[in-house]
């Protein structure tokens, strides 16, 4: 069975108390990823990952050696995806480049997972430079589909429980994807929520750090270590966010299929007293798509014109194609293209005000994971919330030719924990 229940809050809970041993769970992971990973591919090979493991849980418990103040991830392992640099490991970033040439230090956002007790399980397999040229991961749901890009192996890692929590980033649709197509939760904080310091860069101006649990209530304590400035928010019985879905052609780029099962789950949710509105709303979506792709690009090659320079030769197809278009934009068109986002966010936040909607909600990618190893998928469900750096959410919410599919909340622009809290309660609607 590659499909394996692995939820973040009660592991978490039970390795603080010490009703799980520590390294008798470790065991447990090693052995799974030892058994499992040969098949799904979710991880970089490592040599002696349990030794290095029970190398650092020996340090942990020496340093918490009794429950009581043990930190909130105590013991937690987790998967990052390898454009995040982690002491001790090499970032690769999924390509034939030498990967001295962009070593750095360790990412902001991994050292406050090993703050808070978290143990590093390994680097998780990414496309090249988190784009569309795929890795080797495999879909744990079923082996002859994706599961997304670009944080492939840290959907698919969580996805086959082989570990509770990953780290991905998403400039597009690279963690709401991959989490809907494995079946998992993911969730892209507010932009420069999380810090991106120690990541690769592919777009400055969108790159965002996301999460991977199998849990809501996993994904809401692993941000509250993550975002800067987090506050809990408790929620009244009667507090209900209204949803709002973008009619037009926005929706419209997602299959029948997805829409027949998106339709359901709103359904469910008004059967539940959740009130839907349908706004005409991102009606040049076409336009949007285009200039998204036209600023990452821009950023992507002079990330890299540098390395491309020299090693171009080594650079994929896909890969090298972006940074060729990317050269013909201008920093003036770059410095308008930024200014476009602000724009979309103030449009979007606008609309979200004039009709009372507390999240937009939509199909998380437009089906379920395509057949085949060669694409990645299509993220343009993804794409505006991501243009716009809004915090974004996705669900498992049933499936589609036996595969998973997600469903996909938008808050506004910082309302992340009020995003968490309200999906916890979805989730559970839609899990039913």
């Amino acid at each position: 069975m590659l499909i394996h229940s692995a939820p973040l809050a009660e592991t978490a809970e039970a390795l603080r108390s010490g009703e799980l041993d520590l390294h008798a769970y470790l065991d447990q992971v090693c052995d799974r990823i030892e058994q499992i990973d040969p098949q799904v591919l979710a991880f970089l090979p490592e040599p002696g990952r349990r030794r290095r493991l029970y190398a650092a849980a020996d340090e942990l418990l020496a340093t918490f050696p009794r429950p009581a103040g043990r930190p909130l991830l105590f013991g937690v392992p987790v998967g990052v995806k390898d454009i995040i640099h982690v002491n001790g490991f090499v970032t690769r970033a999924g390509t034939e480049v030498p990967p001295e040439h962009f070593a750095g230090e360790e990412a902001i956002c991994v050292r406050r997972l090993r703050d808070a007790g978290a143990l590093i399980a390994g680097k998780t397999v990414t496309t090249e430079f988190a784009y569309f040229e795929p890795g080797p991961t495999r879909n744990p749901h079923n082996l002859s589909h994706t599961p997304g890009g670009s944080s492939s192996g840290s959907a698919a890692a969580v996805a086959a429980g082989m570990v509770p929590l990953a780290l991905g980033t998403q400039t597009i649709g690279s963690v709401i994807r991959p989490a809907a197509f494995c079946g998992v939760v993911g969730f892209k904080p507010t932009l420069q929520r999380i810090p991106t310091a120690g990541v690769l860069y592919f777009s400055r101006t969108l790159d965002q750090i996301g999460l991977f649990t199998q849990d809501v209530a996993g994904m809401e304590a692993a941000a509250s270590v993550l975002c800067e400035e987090w506050e809990d928010v408790r929620l009244s019985e009667d507090d209900i966010p209204v949803l709002g879905v973008a009619d037009g052609p926005y929706l419209r780029q997602a299959s029948q299929e997805a829409l027949a099962a998106f339709k359901q789950q709103l359904q469910r949710l008004e059967a539940e007293g959740y009130t839907v509105w349908h706004v005409p709303t991102l009606l040049d979506i076409e336009a949007i798509n285009q200039w998204h792709r036209r600023l990452v690009f821009a950023e992507f090659a002079r990330e890299h014109a540098t390395l491309y320079a020299r090693f171009g030769h080594l650079y994929r197809p896909r890969t090298a194609e972006i940074i060729e278009l990317g050269k013909q934009v201008s920093d003036a068109e770059l410095s308008e293209l930024r200014s476009r986002c602000i724009e979309l966010r103030d449009r979007l936040e606008k609309q979200m005000q004039q009709a009372g909607i507390d999240l937009w909600v939509a199909p998380a990618a437009p089906g379920p994971a395509p057949a085949g190893l060669q694409s990645t998928g299509d993220p343009n469900m993804n794409l505006p919330w991501t243009t716009v750096g809004f915090p974004v959410l996705t669900v498992p919410a049933g499936k589609v030719y036996d595969l998973p599919v997600g469903f996909q909340m938008a808050a506004r622009f910082g309302d992340d924990e009020l995003l968490l809290a309200w999906a916890k309660e979805i989730e559970t609607v839609l899990s039913a």
